[in-house]
């Protein structure tokens, strides 16, 4: 087991802080939840104060002593950051080092040169499915829409086409596949396998995938048939230089720049899934104690396989591409501050978390949940659902649900955790709407009307959502 499953476990094992009867832990669940929902949705506050607010407020409300409820929400605001914190960060630095040193360009010129129109939005969504696994979604988004533009303007082909794939393959990966900070945050709250996580969760994206990309691309240019002459001039200017051959900034007398090939991209940013799969497959099949098990559990320990890989990518990416040991570091450093914001939200879930466990709310509704009969996966991705719609915030819904839900994971097996990670994750991209940062994204960057990005975006993101849920289940049924 990961060392973020162990952390996950020790939180559900604390004794409860207060002997307050169901009734007012339900109350203060409640409360607590709805405070992070109207101060995200109505008051427009951060979702970092909100979660801290909401956990305060279910404590005070369970009968928690104000300094347990502090004490309680900063030891659970630690252990997610040592966690999660680490792996976003690393994770965020490949992806910076690949964004620098024109490696996306490589990967996207040498997919798409030579093929057809007819095979582009498969290609898009392969693209996209490659460079999603480093990149956060919305540094994703700003990479390709200049390249799906590009591409649309170029073959004469719907804007939606090319870009439903591409948006896809960003948003799977952004909801089922670590180390995203949602799939992290859900391991880590559920005390779930990194390695089995990881590998159920590549084949849950595949069909989910291809249902939500290539094959949906084609309704939606029905509803949406929109072209790239259309779209803003922001995203159009900006493709003009995409597919340069030109690396960026050659400075007089410093070196020159060159991108990287494209063996050395797509090896930069996916050898931590490889080393995590590896590590896996050995603690499949290979005896406890055998030298060769061990020497991969210790490679693909998730903090090693991402370090690993950025010092691959800062070898491969940075120094191969004719980068200085200062421009090196200033892409790697680069890739913090832009975090920064998202590891304060997850690092507040996680507080959050540890206040519904410690107050012992988690386990009225563990019980609950059990006394209804109700599928864990198919609870898990209708809370996730639910705090999805009224906050807009697929990180925020992926930590309150995971958290409300982590009292059943004590009776689950490692397989069965696995999949409720991903039915989570399924449930925190359902229908994107306009209290979502990455509903304007797409819009603004598609020049499409509000009508117009519901009718494409959002309908991606649910069939994306109700799609990855069943794939789940009918994986459970074969385990």
């Amino acid at each position: 087991m990961s060392s973020i499953a162990v952390l996950g476990l020790a939180a559900a094992d604390a004794e409860p802080l207060t002997d307050a009867g169901k009734g007012q832990l339900l109350t203060a669940a409640i409360l607590g939840i709805a405070v992070v929902v109207i101060l995200i949705s109505w008051a427009k506050w951060h979702p970092f104060l909100a979660l801290i607010m909401g956990a305060g407020v279910m404590g005070l409300v369970a009968g928690v002593s104000p300094a347990d409820v502090v004490t309680s929400f900063t030891n659970g605001f630690g252990k997610t950051t040592g966690a999660v914190g680490l792996l976003v960060a690393l994770g965020a630095m490949i992806g910076t080092l690949l964004r620098d040193s024109g490696g996306s360009e490589t990967i996207v010129d040498k997919l798409i040169g030579g093929v057809g129109p007819r095979k582009l939005p498969w290609m898009m969504a392969l693209i996209a499915f490659i460079l999603g696994i480093p990149l956060f979604f919305e540094v994703g988004v700003v990479l390709l829409v200049p390249v799906v533009i590009l591409v649309a303007r170029k073959l004469d082909l719907s804007l939606m086409k090319v870009g439903i794939p591409a948006l896809a393959g960003l948003s799977v990966l952004h909801g089922f596949v670590p180390p995203h900070p949602g799939p992290l945050v859900a391991i880590d709250a559920l005390g779930a396998d990194m390695g089995t996580t990881l590998i159920f969760g590549l084949i849950v994206a595949i069909p989910t995938l291809i249902v939500s990309g290539p094959l949906l691309a084609n309704f939606v240019d029905k509803m949406v048939p929109k072209h790239a002459t259309a779209a803003l001039a922001g995203g159009g200017s900006a493709s003009a230089e995409f597919s340069s051959s030109a690396p960026a900034e050659n400075v007089p007398g410093q070196p020159v720049r060159r991108r990287p090939g494209f063996f050395a991209a797509v090896a930069s940013i996916t050898l931590p899934v490889v080393l995590m799969l590896l590590r896996a497959v050995a603690e499949l099949w290979l005896e406890e104690g055998n030298q060769v098990r061990s020497f991969l559990e210790f490679l693909g320990n998730p903090p090693v396989a991402l370090l690993l890989a950025v010092l691959v990518a800062m070898a491969f990416l940075g120094f191969g591409t004719g980068m200085n040991r200062s421009q090196v570091e200033k892409s790697v450093g680069s890739a913090l501050p832009g975090i920064a914001g998202i590891l304060l939200i997850v690092a507040a879930g996680g507080g959050f978390k540890q206040m519904l466990v410690d107050a012992g709310v988690g386990n009225v509704i563990g019980e609950m949940a059990e006394g209804s009969g109700m599928s864990p996966l198919v609870l898990g991705w209708l809370v996730a659902v639910g705090i999805r719609l009224a906050t807009g915030s697929a990180t925020v819904a992926t930590i309150t649900a995971a958290g409300i839900v982590s009292p059943l994971a004590a009776d689950l097996d490692k397989p069965t955790l696995a999949l409720l990670v991903l039915a989570i994750g399924a449930g925190s991209l359902f229908f994107s709407h306009v209290n979502d940062a990455g509903f304007w994204l797409v819009k603004e960057y598609f020049g499409m009307t509000i009508g117009e990005t519901i009718k494409s975006w959002s309908l991606m993101e649910t069939v994306i959502s109700v799609t990855g849920l069943i794939v789940v289940l009918i994986f459970n049924a074969f385990i």
